[in-house]
């Protein structure tokens, strides 16, 4: 079988950063927290778990002068606020792309606008991008959650990092529908746009794909929906352990690519155990 790996799997650079601020924290030795997982990828937290990186629920787990990651996600602006109070040292690792959208959000919101963010009301990003509105705020995920929304003279619209551009565009052009004054940021990062889009391609190319990162990771469950719409013999795996030798039967060409909180280690892991099911049916 060929393997074809995608050109720009795994660690985007927000990701990088942060588990770099992580693994440096961990260094230094001191008592180092992260509110909540540094990144969607259970692997990566489990070693920083390791190296005496824990992470907690909330600030108030954390005693006083003690050191707190703030994920790559981003946290609430009063949890942020509740860390300083309480007298740790934060090490703000929130992604850059994020941390714009959360910016976007407060800004609006000084200026009248109601805000419109899409994405999922649950996940932890959006969560956080909420907690900057100083007035009304929505969260949609598509065009037709934008019917049941009241009427908004002005409407500021800010998209979750990870969202596709079509469900972007989708909303805004619902809200646009509805009339009055509309100011959108487009605040997907493009790490996530050039996955996509690759991830496209490549699963118009080959017979199989396998799309790598945690199950609990947004922009990993988004290229496995995208891959699964254009080739049905798409699967999704944390690591090389879950790879079932049956799923390449007739397979000729394999495409390979990760989410953006998936580390090389562990992409390199499930490449290796491909290429050793090959050599078996080889053999």
């Amino acid at each position: 079988m060929e393997v074809i790996l995608a050109k720009h799997a795994g660690f985007c650079f927000g990701v990088k950063r942060a588990t770099q601020l992580a693994f440096e924290a961990a260094d230094v030795g001191r008592e180092t927290y992260t509110l909540g997982p540094i990144i969607h990828s259970p692997q990566v937290v489990q070693r920083l778990e390791e190296m005496g990186v824990i992470p907690v629920e909330n600030v108030s787990e954390v005693e006083s002068g003690g050191t707190i990651i703030i994920r790559s996600h981003g946290v609430a602006a009063e949890e942020l606020e509740a860390a300083v109070r309480a007298n740790l040292e934060v090490v703000d690792a929130t992604c850059p792309f994020v941390k714009k959208a959360q910016e976007h959000v407060a800004t609006l919101s000084k200026e009248g606008y109601d805000i419109v963010v899409v994405g999922d009301a649950v996940h932890p990003e959006v969560q956080g991008i909420v907690s900057y509105a100083a007035r009304r705020v929505y969260v949609v995920s598509s065009g037709k959650d934008v019917e049941r929304l009241p009427r908004m003279s002005k409407i500021g619209i800010v998209a979750q990092t990870t969202q596709s551009f079509e469900h972007l565009q989708d909303v805004v052009t619902a809200c646009l529908a509805r009339g009055g004054e509309t100011r959108v940021y487009n605040t997907i990062c493009d790490a996530t746009a050039v996955r996509q889009d690759e991830a496209k391609k490549l699963a118009g190319a080959v017979d199989c794909m396998v799309v790598i990162g945690g199950f609990n990771s947004a922009n990993t469950k988004r290229l496995a929906q995208i891959c699964r719409e254009l080739l049905p013999r798409t699967h999704h795996v944390e690591t090389a352990c879950q790879i079932d030798a049956q799923w390449f039967e007739g397979v000729k060409k394999v495409g390979v690519t990760a989410g953006a909180s998936t580390p090389k280690w562990i992409i390199d892991e499930v490449i290796n155990r491909i290429s050793a099911i090959d050599k078996d049916k080889i053999s």
